[in-house]
């Protein structure tokens, strides 16, 4: 009898324990490359690990170099529905554009609307939250002076109307990035900032996306 009394103990205990544990809130970054670099060393993702509680917050990298819309809404069932995630961020569309040159895989603006809604339309139904990120630069130069500034420009618009359109908070990289190098790229270089190579981010730039970010998780 007494056996049974201390297991009935412990097994309180431990439930008890159990129920006072908080439930972390799981947060998906969901992407291409410079998502997918944002797991590594000093990359925006492991930045934002070091901001936020992380007994309240599970911070998980979805980025797959190369990727774009569609290849987002390819593998949205496994790496972001599956998970259940909270809150989701979505930032894509740097290669949408970008592959435009070269071998001119990228997509085509409507197509890339259209994908992009469908993902915000079955995220949502999964029950997660969302924020939109609008994709940052493809050169650094400022005043529209980088060869694809004005297709990301449109891009960047879309993103923002859909944003409004559904209702979903806006983390708009575009404007921020336009504005920083305008403030603080004296020598107008195209790469070197906030970029390593006119696309993925240096240091600094892990450091300013998660800046742009963290208000959203908090």
């Amino acid at each position: 009898m007494k056996t049974t009394i201390k297991l009935f103990v412990v097994a309180l205990a431990a439930l008890s324990l159990f129920a006072m544990k908080p439930n972390r809130k799981r947060v998906i970054f969901f992407g291409d490359s410079i998502t997918q670099a944002g797991v590594q060393g000093n990359g925006y993702i492991n930045l934002l690990k070091k901001q936020v509680d992380t007994n309240k917050f599970e911070l998980i990298g979805a980025g797959i170099g190369g990727n774009k819309v569609y290849d987002l809404y390819l593998r949205l069932e496994e790496d972001v529905l599956a998970k259940k995630p909270d809150l989701v961020f979505i930032y894509v569309g740097i290669n949408d554009v970008w592959h435009k040159l070269g071998a001119r895989t990228g997509t085509d603006y409507p197509k890339y609307i259209k994908f992009y809604q469908a993902l915000i339309d079955k995220i949502r139904a999964n029950g997660s939250k969302l924020v939109l990120c609008t994709p940052s630069v493809i050169g650094e130069k400022k005043a529209n002076a980088n060869e694809l500034d004005g297709e990301l420009d449109k891009y960047a618009e879309g993103i923002r109307e859909l944003a409004a359109k559904n209702n979903i908070p806006l983390c708009d990289l575009r404007k921020a990035f336009t504005a920083y190098e305008e403030k603080n790229n004296a020598q107008d270089l195209e790469k070197g900032v906030l970029t390593s190579d006119k696309v993925h981010l240096n240091e600094k730039g892990n450091q300013f996306v998660a800046e742009q970010m963290v208000s959203f998780i908090k």
